[in-house]
């Protein structure tokens, strides 16, 4: 009798609990407003070949020492900038020193014996002046004695003394003339040697220059090959500097590529570590060979001087290959959510839902949509940030 009520009050109050059912009220999605929307478009873009390469400077210069010496100053260091005419390094040579102190004296003592020669010519000069004076004198007398020997006023004895006196004024005029050319063959060979004590000074100078070492470009010091106190050897690299205001990206570009590609074409250019924007470039070289490992050509790119370029950095370079019709979005659009990308797309009841979608390539601050969007579908486009899936959005 006791189980059979008891059964009959559970039973009682499952039939109660089964008819009461509670109310549940809906959640209405959340409103957000001052949001910016667009529609999808297809616009007309630039079709791009892209190729990685690595910055180099185009002069690289390496100073390497003329001499043998020992580096007594190091002016530069690694990082250093140079100008043109900047002394770098001194070495100390004696041997320089004193081979130019040779070639002075030398020269000095030339140019005295050709100052010697020139007045012994001077005199020489004077001494034919008065032989040729001498000479004519003695002619025009003994012309005089001819005719007084015809007449018999002289004797023959007078006439031959008068004679005599002008064939030695004859001897005297033609040696002093021999004497004249003789010093001016003289004067030319000690000339010559001046010109050639010239030639060893202007050599032994320049020799001793090369205990200077001077930048011949303006640039950076990127290489410091030896320390002061070092022994230099004529070839052994010192410093290499490279050239900071021209600087090129050379692309390895694959061959089936390489016949799109043209000198002087544009090309957008990207370092990654100075910056992620891209700055202009110019084709200015492409090398007629390939690799036969990568089968890939180098194309070189003039790119604008910066000052934190510098050789060995990574970058990467597109050049345009044509155009090509294509959906693009606004990069404020797109939702990153782990690796995969999004957008908020309104319905026509105006709720924003999260949709995933396959990202091209980015183009002035609009990315590129492979698939996942259709043309003409209205997306959030500003205060992204503010919305969540299934936001009521105006």
């Amino acid at each position: 009798m006791r189980i059979t009520l008891a059964i009959v009050i559970v039973v009682g109050l499952i039939g109660s609990a089964c008819g009461t059912k509670p109310k549940l009220t809906e959640a209405k999605p959340p409103i957000v407003t001052g949001i910016r929307i667009e529609k999808v478009t297809s616009e007309l873009i630039d079709e791009s070949y892209e190729a990685t390469g690595t910055v180099r400077t185009k002069t690289l210069t390496v100073l390497s020492a003329q001499i043998m010496g020992t580096v007594t100053s190091l002016r530069v260091g690694e990082g250093d900038k140079v100008t043109v005419g900047q002394t770098l390094v001194e070495i100390d040579n004696r041997e320089a020193t004193a081979q130019l102190q040779r070639a002075q004296a030398a020269l000095r003592q030339t140019e005295n014996g050709v100052s010697e020669i020139e007045e012994s010519i001077n005199v020489a000069r004077s001494g034919k002046s008065a032989a040729e004076a001498n000479k004519q004198l003695t002619t025009s007398t003994l012309a005089r004695y001819q005719i007084l020997l015809e007449r018999k006023s002289v004797s023959p004895q007078e006439f031959d003394e008068v004679k005599t006196r002008q064939e030695v004024a004859e001897a005297e005029t033609e040696r002093a003339e021999k004497m004249l050319q003789m010093l001016s063959a003289r004067k030319k060979q000690v000339q010559a040697q001046v010109d050639q004590s010239n030639a060893e000074l202007s050599a032994a100078r320049v020799h001793a220059g090369f205990a200077r070492v001077i930048s011949p470009i303006a640039g950076i010091v990127s290489v410091k090959h030896i320390e002061v106190g070092a022994t230099t050897t004529p070839g052994a690299p010192l410093l290499t500097i490279e050239d900071v205001a021209h600087y090129r990206l050379e692309a390895s570009v694959e061959e089936s590529q390489i016949s799109r590609i043209k000198l002087k074409d544009p090309v957008r250019v990207r370092i990654e570590s100075i910056s992620l924007e891209e700055f202009g470039g110019t084709v200015v070289e492409i090398l007629p060979t390939s690799d036969p490992s990568s089968r890939s050509y180098t194309v070189k790119v003039a790119i604008p001087g910066e000052p934190l370029l510098r050789s060995g950095l990574y970058g990467t370079a597109r050049f345009a290959s044509g155009q090509r019709q294509a959906l693009t979005v606004s990069n404020e659009a797109i939702v990153q959510r782990g690796q995969l990308s999004g957008v908020f797309v309104v319905d026509d009841a105006s709720v924003a839902r999260l949709r995933h979608v396959k990202t091209g390539k980015t183009f002035s601050g609009r990315m590129e949509v492979l698939s996942g969007l259709s043309e003409g579908e209205r997306i959030v486009v500003g205060g992204v940030s503010r919305v969540i899936d299934g936001s009521r959005v105006q």
